[in-house]
């Protein structure tokens, strides 16, 4: 009796346990996904080599310190925080810098200059090139998505050879930062993003709208200029609509479509001087725009940019910072103006 007893406890024990099992695999295939649990996925390194040339040096220079605002997280910056319209003064370029540091979340830009001790001296060029483009350490570790690696995989190869070149052509600083501290879950969580470019990227097209996309997708323009949810998740039919609330900085980004809410009064000219200035009018762009890294592009690539935001889809969505912040049915943030929205 007792025997039989013992063996449908077992039988209902294994069941239970094969039960909890499946059910925790089908919620993290449903939600998460394995990534957090097998790590994130990664290409094995090459030993590829990138010819050094005088064109790859200038256009790897024109885009770190333009588009690709390398140097606006990358280097250090003086205590006191950037005044409207007035751009901050860069020290040590390339050098690195804490980012985060709130308690057990401790984030450093890397040393990006090659000093073989503190900086990327010892790194290989695939190693780099894994780092920009897929989010993955020359330490094989998973880079934290501040890094915007997820911009960055649609660089062409030409245009990341370029950048890779001029990087590598800094002058070594020794500067010491401290490693990644990330708590749990979000540790693992951060698994989910990077993704391995296995084929050839190219962009060859001079046609403004197309060239223009380009430019403000490794811009990352999008990134910052459209809400997101609780998840993090991009509100969909709120593409560069603005919203996105800076709480160190008490500051929103701008509605950039082509609505009169947004930049629909802009013209090329306006665009351009604004970028340039870091001013519209008498107001001043605030932080964390970084005009002071865009206006290092030529008049065509802003241009293109330009033409490109004329595009996209009008949405009506009022992100005011010099109003009074209140809660946006619309986007679900808390902005200037936010309270004059209704629900999408």
């Amino acid at each position: 009796m007792a025997s039989g007893f013992a063996s449908k406890a077992k039988k209902v024990a294994a069941w239970g346990f094969t039960t909890v099992v499946t059910a925790t695999v089908v919620l993290i295939t449903v939600t998460v996904g394995w990534r957090p649990v097998l790590g994130a996925k990664s290409r094995p390194l090459t030993d590829r080599k990138i010819e050094r040339t005088p064109e790859r040096m200038a256009r790897g220079k024109y885009l770190v310190e333009g588009v690709g605002g390398c140097f606006d997280c990358h280097s250090q910056l003086p205590e006191q925080k950037p005044e409207a319209g007035v751009a901050p003064a860069f020290e040590k370029k390339g050098s690195g810098r804490i980012v985060i540091n709130q308690g057990d979340l401790v984030i450093a830009a890397p040393n990006l200059t090659p000093d073989p001790e503190t900086g990327s001296g010892t790194w290989s060029d695939d190693q780099f090139a894994r780092a920009i483009r897929e989010g993955i350490g020359h330490d094989g570790r998973t880079l934290f998505p501040m890094m915007p690696y997820e911009d960055f995989r649609h660089l062409s190869d030409e245009d990341l050879a370029s950048i890779i070149v001029y990087i590598r052509s800094l002058e070594p600083v020794h500067h010491e930062l401290p490693k990644p501290k990330i708590p749990f879950p979000l540790s693992r969580l951060i698994n989910n993003a990077p993704q391995p470019v296995k084929e050839p990227v190219v962009h060859e097209t001079t046609e403004r709208v197309a060239h223009g996309r380009y430019l403000a997708t490794i811009g990352g323009c999008a990134n910052c200029h459209t809400p997101k949810d609780k998840a993090g998740r991009p509100i969909a039919g709120m593409e560069f609509a603005g919203g996105n609330y800076f709480d160190e900085f008490k500051v929103a980004t701008a509605n950039i479509t082509p609505d009169a809410s947004g930049i629909g009064y802009y013209d090329e000219a306006l665009f351009i001087k604004a970028i340039r200035t870091g001013h519209v009018g008498a107001r001043g762009l605030r932080v964390p725009m970084p005009w002071w890294v865009f206006r290092n592009m030529n008049d065509e690539d802003l241009k293109s940019i330009f033409a490109f935001l004329r595009t996209v889809k009008p949405v009506h969505h009022r992100v005011d910072n010099s109003e009074a912040a209140g809660k946006c049915k619309q986007c679900n943030g808390y902005h200037g103006s936010g309270s004059e929205n209704g629900a999408l």
